[in-house]
């Protein structure tokens, strides 16, 4: 799948901007190009109280992304099942943009994002990495917002901490999945098929 995807959604150069974009050019996914040092001397500058920070840079990257994708678009009349697809569809496109292998696995009252091979994974020696999970956390929480979900969601196992994964738990708030849409396991790859169509 990996590879029809790369297939699909081609990294493209823009020669005269310099910009890299994910797919046709008129969908004007622009590549946010994230470098893990560059987010830590960030996280330096901004201090040690700096997790509200980081989770709002994190939420305004997430909000970019998810408005690259559908513009202006309602969520409010979808069914969960389609926010559902394009959640599992947003993290593969992370995926394809190098944010790491991500997972997901949607439960009655909860919903569980896994990133292997994390943007923190190569700095698990400085301490200041940890800001970089942050940044997922305001990512994916921006995702849920941008659908209309209600989450509370935090960061449950992390590979700086000698985890195998970082792991995010999100708790649904207010409603409960319907059974047909809860996981037994977790995704082997998000859905694709959708993106196709964008």
């Amino acid at each position: 799948m990996i590879k029809r995807l790369k297939k699909d959604l081609q990294i493209n150069v823009e020669e005269k901007e310099g910009q890299l974009f994910l797919g046709e050019k008129d969908k004007d996914m622009r590549l946010v190009m994230l470098r893990p040092n560059e987010i830590m001397e960030f996280c330096e500058f901004a201090g040690t109280n700096a997790e509200d920070i980081l989770i709002w840079v994190g939420k305004s990257l997430g909000k970019i992304f998810m408005e690259k994708f559908f513009y202006n678009k309602d969520w409010n009349s979808e069914a969960m099942a389609t926010k559902k697809e394009v959640v599992l569809g947003a993290l593969e496109v992370m995926m394809l943009m190098g944010y790491g292998g991500l997972t997901g696995m949607f439960k009655k009252d909860h919903i569980i994002i896994n990133v292997y091979d994390s943007l923190a994974t190569q700095e698990k020696g400085n301490i200041m990495a940890k800001n970089l999970c942050l940044l997922y956390l305001g990512i994916f929480n921006s995702v849920f917002d941008v659908l209309g979900l209600d989450v509370d969601g935090e960061e449950v196992e992390c590979i700086l901490t000698g985890g195998d994964k970082c792991s995010f738990k999100f708790d649904l708030l207010v409603d409960e999945l319907e059974d047909g849409l809860v996981d037994d396991e977790m995704s082997d790859l998000a859905v694709s098929d959708f993106l196709a169509s964008l």
